[in-house]
């Protein structure tokens, strides 16, 4: 089942990344953000840090951030104000991760 779970989140990491690079308007901090906030979702979940629903939840969140990123390119520029909303919600989504990594909940190992 983990494996399964594992499999799943690495197939929609794969296509967020292909979908980005066949995007338009370049956005290379945002696409750096956005891969290490993956990064730490994959190690708390195989640290045991973070629990199934847990990582869900932060991976929904980054669903609808790379989603809102694909609309601002569509227009095939996206402008400053739009990069500051994408800081903004990658903000947000990286003091969740650490919330939810630092929860103090007991861990099953």
């Amino acid at each position: 089942m983990n494996r399964l779970f594992g499999l799943t989140m690495t197939a929609g990491l794969i296509l967020i990344l292909g979908a980005t690079a066949m995007a338009g308007p370049r956005t290379p901090y945002i696409n750096k953000r956005q891969e290490n906030q993956q990064d730490r979702i994959r190690q708390g979940i195989k640290s045991g840090e973070l629990t199934r629903h847990e990582a869900v939840r932060l991976e929904r969140e980054s669903g609808r951030i790379q989603a809102e990123k694909l609309v601002d390119k569509s227009d095939g520029h996206v402008t400053q104000a739009e990069r500051r909303q994408l800081d903004r919600q990658l903000n947000r989504e990286s003091r969740q991760i650490y919330r939810l990594k630092h929860n103090e909940r007991e861990r099953n190992p």
